[in-house]
């Protein structure tokens, strides 16, 4: 007699995906098994670029950033500029650009310098509603987003100029530190500035000229701005304050030995309206505060230069010098 056929029933029923057993290994060591879909991948190329309390500092100076293009970029527009830190992380390339909208307004710089190519990304709503202002409109942002035209790119290339120098300025401790526009694209698939498994500093901000906001990023590889990371912890604030780093010894010009200084002596601490300087007479007698004889001020070139006391030395009156004038 022939077998017959076995129904599986609804607890032998095939897993669903997602929810097939996983095994796995434990912290403590243990073999456990999970659904899949309740464990995250985690990339481990992507690991390890930034501590903790490098991010948090790199996080700082980038929220000062922010504050300073928000106010260039409102002085530049002559209108109220919205810009907010919205992320600040290590993402791959391949991975960041392939979440790139299309179209989008992609311009490559160079941070010299620094190494690499790095990218700026506008969104084109709010690139249009940057001309519309620059051209002398209110910068209202389009319903849709399109291509933007060679001028229009043009106008851009001012206002991403204007964003890359303050994010230059706030790296005080790399002198001559410039942005360099090399290029522009209006599609991500078709970039090539880096190879897809680099890792890139990538900093979001949501801005607008409204209430309508949109994402602009500046996305720089790892390599390139690991010297400015660096400069950030406390053994970066040493090497930047070392003896190297330090400007040079003031050295005195000797053509400067016979040059007249003008050097006056005076106090301060007896005031007169005007009415009695002028019955002041012969054989008057003023009261002065013997504070303020004790408290002299010397002058080099009419600038107070240090506090002095009064005397006389070999016949001639003559001022000691006690301490530096107060700033």
């Amino acid at each position: 007699m022939p077998d017959e056929p076995v129904i599986p029933t609804a607890t032998e029923a095939a897993p669903t995906a997602g929810q097939e057993p996983v095994a796995f290994i434990t912290a403590q060591g243990k073999r456990e098994t999970r659904p899949r879909d309740a464990i995250r991948s985690h990339d481990f190329r992507q690991s390890g670029f930034l501590a903790p309390s490098e991010l948090r500092r790199l996080r700082l100076r980038h929220e000062q950033f922010v504050r300073a293009a928000a106010a260039r970029l409102a002085m530049f527009l002559r209108v109220e500029v919205t810009v907010q830190l919205a992320k600040l992380q290590i993402v791959g390339y391949q991975k960041f650009t392939e979440a790139l909208t299309s179209p989008t307004h992609i311009t490559f710089f160079k941070a010299e310098p620094l190494k690499g190519a790095s990218l700026l990304v506008i969104s084109p709503r709010l690139g249009l509603a940057l001309v519309d202002r620059l051209l002398g409109g209110a910068g209202q942002m389009p319903a849709a987003a399109r291509d933007l035209s060679e001028i229009e790119i043009a106008l851009i290339d001012q206002v991403a100029l204007l964003i890359l120098s303050e994010w230059c300025n706030q790296w005080p401790e790399v002198r001559d530190l410039r942005p360099t526009l090399l290029g522009h694209e209006n599609n991500s698939r078709f970039l090539q500035t880096s190879p897809p498994d680099t890792a890139m500093l990538v900093l979001s901000l949501t801005a607008g000229l409204a209430e309508a906001l949109e994402t602009i990023h500046i996305a720089i590889p790892y390599t390139s701005v690991e010297p400015l990371v660096r400069l950030l912890g406390p053994a970066g604030l040493q090497e930047a304050e070392s003896p190297a780093a330090r400007p040079a010894k003031l050295v005195w010009n000797r053509e400067f030995d016979d040059v007249t200084v003008p050097v006056v002596a005076e106090w301060r601490g007896l005031m007169l309206s005007a009415g009695e300087i002028t019955r002041l007479r012969p054989g008057n007698i003023l009261m002065l505060d013997p504070k303020c004889a004790s408290q002299v001020q010397l002058r080099l070139g009419h600038v107070p230069k240090f506090l002095a006391r009064p005397g006389v030395r070999a016949g001639h009156w003559a001022v000691e010098l006690t301490s530096p004038a107060p700033s």
